[in-house]
């Protein structure tokens, strides 16, 4: 039962006051035994607890996401393999399974009209499902979202054609395995800070994104920053945080 389910039925009689205190004492968390949900987390961060589907079983996802559509929040599932959703489907026929993101998504209401700009850009294709993961992230809490993909440094004329889309954004989010040299490059040419993301993508001492992950943070880019390899999920809410932040301060 949600915030506002609660102050309905007191507003009708239909609960007493000392009942509400009590469930709005209980809002912060529900706990599963296997799992303590953080109900709380769309009112203090704007986005609500996101499930990481890896390592956990297909019950006990469905078990998550009731509890979060029981508060009204709606759902963002990362790192779903198609037959979990298969299953999630069973239970919430309104689930949708975003293939290139591997994200499962239950919406409990409208979502926020799309705001700002964010672009998401990508050194090859094979970086998508990260990039896919970062823009879905971004959209479910209310950016918008460029896409440019395929713009990496093994053929720098197809990056500086877009530069001027990126200048526009409020942040770029700049993903790349191989020796990750493109958050570099992009950062030395926008305006606004760049959020980087290593992948595993590569050949020989890649070694599974640290070389990428070490080139960046070795940038000498002021404006760059860097989450961990792969993590499409962390640099995009940081990326919705910052647009929010620059919507806000245009507005005021």
């Amino acid at each position: 039962m949600n915030v506002e389910t609660i102050l309905q039925k007191v507003a009708a009689g239909d609960m007493p006051v000392g009942e509400a205190a009590k469930l709005f004492g209980r809002q912060a968390k529900r706990e599963l035994g296997f799992a303590t949900v953080d109900t709380d987390r769309a009112k203090r961060q704007g986005v609500p607890e996101v499930i990481l589907c890896e390592g956990k079983t297909a019950e006990q996802v469905i078990k998550i996401m009731q509890a979060l559509i029981d508060e009204g929040q709606s759902v963002l599932a990362t790192r779903a393999a198609p037959d979990l959703f298969n299953s999630v489907a069973q239970a919430h026929p309104s689930a949708c399974y975003h293939e290139h993101g591997r994200i499962i998504t239950i919406d409990c209401g409208p979502l926020p009209s799309p705001e700002g700009h964010v672009c998401v850009v990508t050194a090859g294709t094979s970086d998508i499902p990260v990039a896919e993961e970062a823009a879905i992230t971004i959209e479910r809490m209310g950016g918008y979202v460029t896409r440019i993909y395929d713009v990496g440094v093994a053929g720098l004329h197809r990056t500086t054609a877009r530069i001027e889309e990126m200048r526009e954004a409020h942040v770029v989010i700049v993903i790349a395995g191989m020796e990750g040299a493109l958050p570099s490059v992009i950062g030395g040419l926008v305006n606004g800070p760049v959020i980087a993301v290593p992948t595993s993508v590569g050949y020989g001492l890649n070694m599974e994104g640290l070389t990428a992950l070490l080139a960046m943070l070795n940038s000498c880019v002021a404006g760059v920053t860097v989450v961990n390899v792969d993590n499409g999920f962390g640099a995009g809410v940081a990326a919705g945080m910052i647009n929010r932040l620059a919507c806000r301060a245009v507005v005021s």
